[in-house]
């Protein structure tokens, strides 16, 4: 028995060997008689030497780091190139091309509904947005920051195809466009100390969450429980305000009530930023949705906060 291991044993080696050999010279063996050592450049080479090294010089030194997130000198590099092309005596043409970079995608819409002035659904959102806007303005970032007011996400047009940001998203899928996150800001504006201020749409879920409704809350479809994850620990590491997040099937009332199903509906990732609507704000769908209702405090720690939270995306 001993014996017959230790020749199967050889039969295959002697078999990888011949493989080996045959991937050798099949592909591996190069034509040409090779040399040990480099050998002494020619006074041709010499002159090719500086050449090449004022060149990496100019790229490396005077240029410096060059891409997309430090686009003045990525132009510089290209200027360069054609300056070179063209007194070699070529004829330089730059081509150009649309570049689909990731996108991290804030949201909120604008409309009210009927018979409502809308000052928490959703002043509190575009005021928001608008305000995260001005602040990622001049900043460079290493995704694309893409910030968009949506029409028509109330009544009569709430889940159905004439939903402004439905029809946004899918504009998005068609022209290929890679949303890594988005993020809709919905209703943020009311904050409650008083015991019993927070409900729910399902009686269980009161049984993991605050019956107070002093926090900011961050919902998703079970699809998006990663982004959903990232953002709330971005939020939690610098904000100022109590949060709590749940990612749910996307059935369970209040889930996707938002823009953020638009884009489930199109394959993308996304949250809804909320504090939970008419599960806390009494004064939700009526014509005391009034500015005075808001508690401007706290609705800056949740905008803040997610300043911050959003730094961190663009970061991962």
């Amino acid at each position: 028995m001993f014996k017959r291991i230790l020749l199967s044993g050889l039969r295959i080696t002697i078999v990888v060997a011949a493989v080996i050999a045959l991937l050798w010279w099949f592909g591996m063996r190069m034509p040409g008689k090779n040399i040990s050592k480099a050998a002494t450049l020619s006074p041709d080479e010499v002159t090719l030497r500086d050449e090449l090294r004022a060149d990496v010089q100019k790229l490396a030194r005077e240029i410096g780091e060059r891409n997309m997130w430090h686009y003045a000198q990525l132009n510089a590099a290209a200027d360069f190139i054609e300056d070179s092309f063209s007194r070699a005596g070529l004829t330089p043409r730059r081509h150009s091309y649309e570049l689909h970079a990731d996108i991290l995608l804030i949201g909120a819409h604008y409309d009210s509904v009927f018979g409502s002035p809308g000052a928490n659904d959703n002043g509190s959102g575009v005021a928001a947005m608008l305000a995260l806007a001005r602040r990622f303005s001049n900043t460079k970032t290493q995704h694309t920051m893409r910030f968009v007011a949506f029409v028509n996400e109330e009544a009569p047009y709430f889940l159905s195809g004439e939903m402004g940001s439905l029809v946004y998203a899918g504009r998005c899928k068609a022209r290929g466009e890679k949303i890594s996150a988005m993020i809709s800001l919905e209703t943020i504006g009311y904050f409650s100390d008083a015991p019993h201020s927070q409900t729910y749409p399902s009686p269980g879920l009161g049984m993991f969450y605050p019956k107070v409704g002093n926090f900011i809350g961050f919902v998703s479809n079970v699809h998006s429980r990663d982004l959903l994850r990232r953002v709330i620990a971005l939020f939690r590491k610098h904000a100022k305000i109590p949060s709590e997040g749940a990612a749910l099937p996307a059935f369970v009332p209040g889930v996707s009530w938002s823009d953020q199903w638009s884009f489930w509906r199109n394959g993308y990732a996304g949250i809804m930023v909320t504090d939970t609507a008419p599960f806390r704000y009494p004064h939700y769908h009526s014509a005391n949705d009034t500015p005075d209702k808001l508690d401007y405090d706290r609705f800056t720690l949740v905008v803040s906060g997610m300043e911050k939270a959003i730094q961190g995306l663009d970061e991962l």
